[in-house]
């Protein structure tokens, strides 16, 4: 079974989008995949619950409990590691990884970022592409490497930035892009592992 172990800190919207995928196209019997766990770095992540509630594995790593990330890491990569995954995917994981945490899982580690990158790596990414005055804006899924926000591009989504927007309306309408871009992006790499 290729299992996939999914990092959330928040409410886990993307995470959903993928259980929820992976369930209806039969992730299982297609690509002999399943989401086997859920890990967060906050214990108040609302998407804990959402995981549970699916029957799947669920873990708490606090980051707040280690003195460095590195030690953070150790316990995050051993936490992922009892799930022996074939993928791991951020899903609104807001913690930066560590080089060392970046290469054990490297070409197996999947994120997604609210822009099409290259543009706008980073934070605050929405009033940064209202400002620049883009006429597109989107999503980028994305193997992740050592850098922030870079690495080779497995799919993206576009969706208008239209007059009027602020980043929240903005943020809203590339957030229903992601939920559907993520999900594909994971069963096309499914696919060819």
């Amino acid at each position: 079974m290729k299992n996939i172990v999914i990092l959330i800190s928040g409410g886990g919207s993307n995470m959903a989008a993928i259980v929820r995928t992976a369930r209806q196209d039969g992730w299982r019997q297609r690509y002999g995949a399943q989401v086997a766990a859920v890990i967060s770095n906050k214990d108040s992540a609302g998407g804990l619950a959402f995981a549970r509630e699916q029957g799947i594995a669920t873990e708490v790593v606090d980051h707040k409990q280690h003195a460095t990330r590195e030690a953070f890491d150790a316990q995050l990569a051993a936490a992922i590691d009892s799930h022996q995954p074939a993928l791991v995917v951020l899903a609104g994981f807001m913690r930066i990884l560590t080089p060392g945490f970046v290469e054990r899982y490297a070409g197996r580690l999947l994120n997604i970022h609210p822009s099409l990158l290259p543009a706008f790596p980073g934070l605050h990414t929405h009033q940064r592409a209202i400002d620049a005055g883009c006429k597109l804006a989107g999503a980028t899924v994305h193997q992740v490497t050592a850098e922030l926000d870079h690495g080779p591009i497995l799919a993206q989504a576009a969706v208008p930035v239209l007059a009027g927007d602020t980043a929240d309306t903005l943020a809203a309408r590339v957030l229903s892009q992601e939920h559907l871009v993520y999900p594909r992006a994971i069963a096309d790499l499914l696919s060819k592992i």
